[in-house]
């Protein structure tokens, strides 16, 4: 099996890593590949802030759900989507009156633009995990960085086409972090479909989850009041207040957008 797939198959999320900074060499090879990134229609519809004031490295431990090792994180980065620069770029390059000269409509950027540039800034973000695990480091998504629109809007000069859709923290892991084990999916059988969608039966239920549970709560362990894995879930992510807040804040950044 090549390298690629190993390094694939066996990655997993890193939070702690060794407080020294990354070798410059390892960062250009990391950007280089972003740079690289598969983009629609190549667009590249994405921009990606460097965080290196430490000051809003430790705002963001905060305002991305109160998660400390984002402060300690040798590299952070944010993926932008990003239409503004194509907006602007239009504007610079006369494209309105060229419209008006011809007696066509100027759309603003809408939601299928956005989705767009989604699109590619995940696209690129992964670019990011893949190429710096094959340097030995690590990495972590944080999608918190949803959240808080006005607050990161404010610290990163955000202008009105672009997104924070993702944010990697990246370092070299500790050996514990190496040797852990990797978290479980649920079977293929019910991500791979072939032709046809395939909706999760009832009777699946036990294997569909059987996984996980055996991971994470083998002795059925789960919280007061709780009778399953659904519900472990529903009660700690789907329904806990950072899910609210990111809709919130998701709702406001279309609301902007449009």
């Amino acid at each position: 099996m090549s390298e690629t797939l190993t390094m694939l198959l066996n990655r997993r999320s890193v939070r702690l890593f060794e407080q020294k900074p990354i070798p410059p060499e390892k960062k250009e090879l990391v950007l280089q590949a972003i740079h690289r990134s598969p983009t629609g229609g190549n667009m590249m519809l994405y921009s990606v802030i460097e965080v290196e004031n430490e000051a809003n490295k430790a705002k963001l431990a905060e305002t991305c759900d109160n998660q400390p090792f984002i402060a300690k994180s040798p590299w952070v980065m944010l993926f932008l989507a990003d239409y503004q620069r194509w907006w602007d770029y239009f504007t610079y390059s006369k494209v309105f009156e060229k419209c008006k000269e011809q007696n066509i409509e100027m759309r603003k950027p809408e939601t299928g633009d956005l989705m767009l540039a989604i699109s590619d800034a995940l696209i690129a973000a992964q670019t990011a995990v893949v190429a710096a695990d094959s340097v030995g480091l690590g990495s972590c998504y944080i999608g918190d960085i949803m959240e808080k629109y006005e607050i990161h809007k404010e610290m990163f000069k955000l202008p009105r086409y672009v997104f924070p859709i993702a944010m990697l923290c990246i370092g070299k892991p500790l050996e514990s972090e190496l040797t852990r084990k990797t978290s479980p999916r649920f079977p293929r059988e019910y991500v791979i479909h072939q032709d046809v969608y395939r909706p999760l039966q009832k009777d699946e239920i036990t294997a569909f989850e059987a996984p996980l549970v055996k991971r994470f709560h083998p002795d059925c362990n789960f919280r007061e009041g709780i009778d399953n894995y659904a519900q472990q879930v529903f009660f700690k992510k789907y329904n806990a207040a950072f899910s609210y807040e990111l809709n919130r804040s998701v709702k406001e950044i279309l609301k902007n957008w449009a």
